[in-house]
């Protein structure tokens, strides 16, 4: 079942230290990320990364849109994975 792509941010956190391998697949080094809470509207509320922000301007409540982003920003060849960013955020 297809999801919306927007959202608002219902919660989040810091992940600052690094997941444990497996199941966590990313660069050796680690550089802390948002993990956030999204709540589409009508239907669910999903985890996923928030980029493209700065931690002290997050809010809750804040406009988002699923965009794809990359696990290793450094990788020669990245994986993208889905997140939100802010909304009207230039890509």
């Amino acid at each position: 079942m297809p999801l919306g792509r927007e959202g608002k941010l219902w919660s989040y956190t810091i992940q600052r230290f690094r997941p444990k391998t497996p199941p966590y697949a990313g660069p050796e080094a680690f550089s802390p990320w948002v993990v956030a809470y999204v709540e589409l509207p009508g239907e669910t509320i999903v985890e996923a990364r928030l980029v493209d922000v700065a931690f002290e301007d997050v809010a809750i409540g804040m406009s988002l849109r699923l965009v794809q982003a990359p696990l290793d920003p450094d990788a020669a060849d990245p994986v993208l994975i889905p997140a939100f960013a802010p909304a009207g955020h230039a890509v």
